[in-house]
């Protein structure tokens, strides 16, 4: 149990459905968290977890430091505000509306466009509301029961909230293939936004260096032994990439 409050402030991500987008409301509705299942880190969040948390920050409370609506945990960029906060019996539902800043403009075409898919909570553990359940039938021989953690934000995250795991760490033929369908999905992704009008000059710049980063990773697996791909057909544009005005974003960002 010590690893796991050895800091205070983790980081648990969630890839789970965006529920709704309203342009005009400029309103998102999403699940920040899941009960009931089994996550990466060996945590069980149940029904409750959430209960005191939203009570003394959520929505409805009379606290100056309610639960904040951030994009990648940074406390520099708050989005907007949550409007809705409350467990109901599949996780902790949220419903976000997005400010009239750069930030959240941005935020509201990266929903729009399917850059933002899923997001993240950051929150603290409470050390007696942690419990270790043994099972023999689970690979770690347990899990962790959570019922309680103290939630302090939710976060909007760009493209997945952990990176991509390094190409040269991938030994199988299967996985390259899998990775590279992910990238060059990823990809398809960002051409298309970059064509959305109404994202301001930071914004199209992130996309653009995203995009290199991208690329990179293709770059790196093509330079691999890489049997039964066509890694040089892989990166052939697509006809919209093709089609597609570079000038104009260059234009845009300088």
């Amino acid at each position: 149990m010590n690893n796991k409050l050895n800091s205070t402030y983790k980081i648990k991500s969630h890839s789970l459905e965006i529920k709704d987008v309203d342009s005009k409301s400029r309103k998102v509705a999403m699940y920040l968290a899941h009960f009931g299942n089994i996550d990466s880190d060996q945590d069980m969040i149940v029904k409750g977890a959430f209960s005191k948390s939203l009570q003394e920050r959520g929505v409805e409370s009379t606290s100056n430091r309610k639960i904040a609506f951030l994009r990648h945990h940074d406390w520099k960029m708050q989005i907007g505000k949550f409007v809705e906060l409350k467990e109901d019996e599949n996780g902790l539902y949220a419903v976000g509306e997005l400010g009239s800043s750069t930030l959240g403009s941005d935020a509201l075409c990266d929903y729009q466009d399917g850059i933002i898919r899923e997001h993240s909570i950051g929150f603290k553990y409470i050390a007696d509301k942690l419990k270790w359940i043994e099972d023999e039938t689970k690979e770690a021989g347990g899990y962790w029961l959570v019922s309680e953690v103290a939630l302090w934000e939710g976060s909007a995250v760009t493209f997945g909230a952990n990176e991509m795991t390094p190409v040269l760490e991938v030994g199988k033929s299967e996985e390259k293939s899998k990775i590279i369908t992910t990238i060059t999905k990823e990809m398809d992704t960002i051409i298309k936004a970059l064509g959305n009008g109404s994202r301001t000059d930071d914004s199209l710049y992130s996309l653009e260096m995203r995009h290199k980063f991208l690329v990179a990773q293709l770059s790196e697996i093509a330079s691999l032994n890489v049997e039964a791909l066509d890694v040089k057909k892989i990166i052939e544009p697509t006809p919209e990439e093709k089609s597609f005005d570079w000038s104009k974003v260059v234009t845009n960002i300088k």
